[in-house]
């Protein structure tokens, strides 16, 4: 996640690169969280020495008390914090104090917060890069806002182009690159608007493109709550979007498609909406679908790779929790709790159907100093071993809904549930 005016130092240009540059290069151990799946943008943390044991109680640094539930994640930058909330029927961005775990700043986003099943409308996460932040809601707007609390710019995506039409409401959150957001709209089952996908100017709030993304998916298939995720490798850059049956690259210059590969919806059932996004590591893109088939590709394909750049499927990947992978091993946490590593590289399984403990499970598993993290709907955090071989090191139970994903931040770990938001562990400089 990097600049938002042009103007911005390259010193912090070069160092939010860095940052964003996946599976390249080893990441720093102080790191922020700058949006949803963190600083590489594909759930990995480089920090060492996190907690591995908390409770309500012990290891908790601070909690704060928050209004609702939201799937969003917390969102960390140096001693800030910054929360998408549904507060009754209105919607804020929250800015926290990291250190004192206080409220600095809140500013209403707008109106018409629903519930749509587990959803409310702050499901999306915001993003920053160090000196601006950017939020969506699940109701259409997105603005802008600098680290004091004033207002940028403003938009309504649903105004500017239709109603959503997803059965389960808006839940995507906006990729930031460098002076671009890229903001997907997937959907069908509720309009018979077209797909698309935005590239909006971060510093204006301005419409660079919209580009159709027309797919055959039928019914409710067509809807995706999936976050784009950005893949480069050597001098290219392209942005992949899951959703509608297929899997799709696209040129963020133009936002032409690039590439296609189908096989998410082998039977072209009706039902196969999806909702953990696209991964990638290095050259390789992981896409899943409603369970079966998770799709693994390696980057450089035009047009309709489905044959010529599928490396491996998968038949029990994952509904709602995105999978995280170092590399080496892909991990995948499917809703009841039963986690399976495969080799990344060949779809070998190294174990499966290893059961946690029960429940549903919502959240996307991070890994962290060898280990990955997992929240579950109950407010339980699993810490298993990552690596080969199967180990529980620790169940840690804040016995609290949760929807969020952890947020791991200069040797600290930030867990979101209905009623607080904690700050786990001691801060490392």
């Amino acid at each position: 996640m990097k600049t938002f005016f042009v103007f911005v130092s390259s010193c912090l240009r070069d160092c939010i690169w860095i940052a964003v540059v996946v599976g390249a290069v080893a990441v720093p151990h102080a790191e922020n969280w700058p949006q949803w799946r963190g600083p590489s943008l594909n759930g990995v943390s480089g920090e060492k020495n996190l907690p591995v044991r908390w409770s309500k109680t012990e290891n908790v640094t601070w909690k704060l008390a928050l209004p609702s539930w939201s799937g969003s994640t917390p969102i960390v930058w140096g001693d800030r914090i910054f929360l998408n909330v549904a507060d009754g029927n209105d919607l804020y961005l929250w800015c926290i104090d990291r250190t004192r775990g206080t409220q600095l700043w809140k500013q209403r986003l707008g109106s018409g917060n629903v519930r749509m099943e587990k959803q409310n409308m702050s499901s999306p996460s915001p993003s920053t890069d160090g000196r601006h932040v950017w939020v969506m809601t699940g109701t259409g707007i997105l603005k802008a806002f600098d680290f004091d609390g004033k207002e940028i710019w403003a938009r309504d995506i649903q105004k500017d182009y239709g109603r959503f039409g997803q059965e389960h409401g808006y839940g995507a959150s906006p990729l930031l690159d460098g002076d671009a957001l890229y903001v997907p709209v997937l959907h069908g089952s509720r309009t018979r608007d077209a797909s698309y996908l935005l590239r909006i100017d971060a510093a204006t709030g301005k419409t660079v493109w919209r580009v159709e993304r027309p797919t055959q998916a039928r019914y409710e298939s067509p809807d995706s709550y999936t976050t784009p995720a950005l893949l480069r490798y050597g001098n290219t850059t392209e942005i992949v979007l899951t959703g509608g049956d297929v899997v799709t690259g696209h040129d963020p210059a133009t936002g032409k498609e690039l590439w296609r590969a189908s096989g998410l919806n082998p039977t072209n059932d009706g039902d196969y909406r999806i909702v953990a996004s696209p991964v990638v590591y290095g050259e390789m893109i992981f896409a899943p679908t409603r369970e079966r088939p998770m799709l693994a590709l390696k980057a450089g394909g035009r047009g309709d790779v489905t044959r010529s750049h599928v490396l491996w499927s998968f038949g029990n990947g994952p509904d709602v929790p995105t999978p995280v992978t170092d590399g080496s091993y892909l991990y995948v946490v499917n809703d009841r709790g039963i986690l399976w590593v495969l080799d990344a590289k060949t779809g070998r399984e190294v174990y499966g159907r290893q059961r946690l403990k029960y429940g549903s499970y919502s959240g996307s598993p991070v890994i962290a100093d060898g280990k990955i993290y997992i929240t579950n709907e109950d407010g339980l955090t699993i810490v298993a071993k990552a690596g080969p071989t199967f180990a529980v090191l620790a169940e840690n139970d804040l016995d609290d809904y949760a929807l969020s994903s952890p947020a791991i931040s200069e040797g600290q770990i930030f867990i979101r549930t209905s009623k607080f938001l904690y700050c786990i562990g001691n801060r490392t400089q």
